[in-house]
């Protein structure tokens, strides 16, 4: 049987400047059981805990500490930011800390760049299996958004996470992303779904509702749901009406994919 799929609401972005109680109670309220914000040592955990409790929510994942992994330099604090992040997701019960990987270094090869990218995650792979946590890494697109970023493609992101080799490093494939950086996002996804540990997912252009642009997120969340992954859609948008209608418009269309 597939799996029902699990949406879950990036509170940053849909309701970005709205006070965590009523965020957490907007998600609620909309029949989404799932959130996920970004900067765990920007907010206050006990008062996130209060709140995901009192609404019976659970929060899907947040990020770890911005610090690259192309530059072997930068790997001690990645990995001393990574112990602290692991600490905070085992306080909130967080499965998945998302994990940018740096921008671009000049002057410095790509190929020298990726397998930084892939010793780091290597050293942080004992970290992330004692504690039961997954670290998910995030291509980006950079024509839109993140110019000058290292990770642009979901193919180099999947041949890392082989290189890694280990169930606790996976892949964030951001629908909107990589729509953008490469399209053919359905078989790309499918192909690779053992890889990916976590969804985000946003209208295109303009990373708006779901229900606008070019994606058919009807077909792409079918097809999720026609595979053995069990982890989380993350709405990470920001809507141009009314958020609270649009989530309860979102959250039907789950349950009618479901």
């Amino acid at each position: 049987m597939p799996n029902q799929l699990k949406p879950s609401v990036c509170i940053d972005a849909v309701f970005e400047n709205v006070p965590l109680g009523d965020a957490v109670k907007s998600v609620a309220d909309a029949g989404i059981k799932a959130f996920e914000f970004w900067c765990w040592w920007e907010k206050n955990l006990d008062e996130l805990i209060q709140h995901r409790d009192a609404n019976g929510m659970s929060i899907s994942a947040c990020c770890t500490k911005f610090i690259s992994l192309v530059d072997p330099e930068k790997r001690s604090e990645y990995l001393a930011g990574l112990e602290a992040s692991i600490a905070a997701a085992k306080q909130l019960d967080c499965p998945v800390l998302i994990s940018q990987v740096g921008d671009f270094r000049p002057g410095v090869s790509r190929q020298e760049q990726h397998q930084s990218l892939i010793d780091g995650l290597k050293a942080a792979a004992p970290m992330l299996e004692a504690a039961g946590v997954t670290l998910v890494i995030e291509p980006l697109n950079e024509l839109v958004d993140h110019a000058g970023y290292y990770l642009v493609r979901s193919d180099e992101a999947f041949e890392i996470i082989d290189a890694v080799n280990s169930s606790r490093v996976k892949v964030v494939f951001d629908i909107y992303h990589q729509q953008i950086s490469e399209g053919h996002v359905i078989h790309n996804l499918m192909q690779n779904i053992d890889k990916i540990g976590h969804f985000h997912a946003a209208g295109n252009p303009g990373r708006h509702e779901l229900t606008v642009g070019e994606l058919n997120y009807e077909q792409i969340f079918a097809a999720i749901q026609s595979s053995e992954y069990d982890g989380y859609v993350g709405l990470e948008y920001w809507p141009k009406h009314d958020p609270n209608e649009g989530l309860r418009d979102v959250a039907r269309w789950f349950t009618a994919v479901s």
